[in-house]
């Protein structure tokens, strides 16, 4: 299973928008890993993780290509993870699809597929040839080509049942895990009497420089080290599994270079723009 990071950073990008802080400075000198842009990211080709503002830089300038993109998995309904009056391009005149392109499938929280809904709605594209909303709910799997996905119920915003998945190519498995903070006891308890191995998590590391051991809402580097520690002690993961630093904001305090050492001293890789890992 291989996956690419489209985008890494939190809401406001890296440097942010607006922002002329110290640290977005030096990410615009710096440029390089140090820019960061709203989280994204892509399963093997075929499955695609949010859909935030950003979608059509990361066509132009990353290499997105959405010819292959027939399902995607929206976290969240935050600006930053679904931007949905995107999907009013999906139709005629915007777009010239290829003639044999079948309907884009999106995966939401009962409160992000209303959400798709109403950005659709908008555009007049709630026809099974361009769209098909298809509502998910924690801890209930699913099935999309060959995944096998879980909802996870993630501590972030409770009020638009964000969540986290795992997902499985039958082979490798993974767990992506942003936005979210500590993860809330129904879903360590999951985890705990489920019986699964990762292969790969990537884990939210938003407040960077904050030292909260159980966060809400994101996680920092403490909290990353605590959730890793977790997941090893409950057995699901083990010394082969890979832990990954994701979806930074520039309050963090650190640049791409500067984070990259601490994290290896913890055991973490650190994501960036266009990084692609098989897992």
């Amino acid at each position: 299973m291989k996956l690419k990071y489209f985008g890494t950073a939190a809401a406001e990008g890296m440097p942010a928008l607006f922002c002329y802080c110290e640290h977005c400075e030096r990410a615009k000198k710096a440029g390089g890993k140090n820019i960061r842009t709203r989280s994204q990211a892509l399963i093997n080709d075929d499955l695609l993780i949010d859909l935030p503002p950003d979608t059509y830089m990361h066509i132009l300038d990353y290499g997105l290509d959405l010819r292959s993109i027939e399902h995607i998995l929206i976290t969240h309904s935050h600006e930053d993870h679904l931007y949905p009056l995107e999907l009013t391009n999906i139709r005629l005149p915007f777009a010239h699809r290829l003639p044999d392109a079948g309907p884009v499938n999106v995966y939401a929280s009962p409160c992000s597929s209303a959400e798709v809904f109403r950005g659709a709605v908008k555009g007049q594209v709630l026809d099974d040839k361009h769209l098909k909303i298809k509502t998910v709910k924690a801890f209930e799997p699913f099935k999309v080509k060959n995944y096998n996905i879980i909802p996870l119920t993630a501590n972030h915003d409770y009020s638009i049942d964000s969540l986290i998945y795992i997902i499985s190519d039958g082979e490798k498995t993974m767990l992506y895990g942003n936005d979210t903070g500590w993860f809330p006891e129904e879903t360590w308890a999951f985890l705990k009497n489920s019986g699964v191995r990762f292969d790969y998590v990537s884990l939210d590391c938003t407040c960077t420089g904050e030292t909260v051991e159980r966060p809400n809402g994101h996680m920092n580097l403490v909290a990353c080290k605590a959730t890793k520690e977790e997941l090893l002690k409950i057995g699901c993961a083990d010394e082969k599994t890979v832990f990954c630093l994701h979806h930074f904001s520039h309050n963090g305090g650190y640049t791409y270079e500067e984070l990259v050492p601490i994290a290896e001293k913890m055991g973490f890789l650190v994501s960036y723009d266009t990084m692609e890992v098989e897992i």
